[in-house]
């Protein structure tokens, strides 16, 4: 499910002159089935959001225990003091501000919206570990659609690249994968037409 990330460059989004000086950690593809109707964003985002945890299997549910559990014992996950004038919200033109279906700033775990278009939605986490973004993007394929997942890293301290490297293996291998199932799953299982 990891793909080559020229391939996501590729695409026709908002996030690549966004986060153009970000490097680009790692993307991830599934394929959904098709849909009556024209989806959006949205319909995935519904799928990822905290009702999502309960229904992944307990070694992932206990990867993400454990994870906030060390976030609070080192203060990780601690939104930083000067988190305002770190997040790329003061980016945002007033047409990605007059698209978004989302308020910018809105908070959903440990992410904050940055914008929500009908395709494509970007999310920040700015901690003492790290200043990560969170891409999704909905494309048409002939039979179906293409979820892309794109994660891109700023450095929060001189500890992120270790700190990076330690979770990779348990995102690349369980977490990820984990989930991106799951959100085909419930997909492929709602009614085709599930939006006005």
């Amino acid at each position: 499910m990891r793909v080559d990330p020229a391939s996501f460059r590729q695409l026709d989004l908002r996030v690549h002159t966004f986060l153009s000086e970000v490097p680009l950690h790692d993307v991830w593809r599934v394929e959904l089935a098709p849909r009556d109707a024209d989806p959006d964003i949205r319909d995935v985002r519904e799928i990822l959001s905290e009702e999502l945890l309960p229904s992944l299997n307990p070694v992932v549910r206990g990867l993400f225990v454990l994870r906030a559990f060390l976030g609070r014992l080192f203060g990780w996950d601690g939104e930083r003091a000067d988190r305002a004038s770190r997040s790329y919200a003061r980016r945002l033109t007033e047409d990605d501000r007059e698209r978004t279906l989302e308020p910018p700033g809105k908070a959903e775990g440990p992410f904050r919206v940055l914008y929500v278009f009908p395709t494509e939605a970007l999310g920040e986490a700015i901690n003492s570990t790290v200043h990560a973004f969170s891409c999704l993007a909905l494309v048409p394929r002939r039979e179906g659609y293409f979820l892309y997942w794109a994660i891109y890293v700023r450095p929060g301290n001189a500890l992120t690249r270790l700190y990076m490297a330690l979770i990779d293996p348990f995102r690349h291998w369980i977490v990820y994968p984990s989930i991106l199932r799951r959100v085909q799953q419930a997909w492929n299982r709602a009614p085709m037409d599930t939006r006005p």
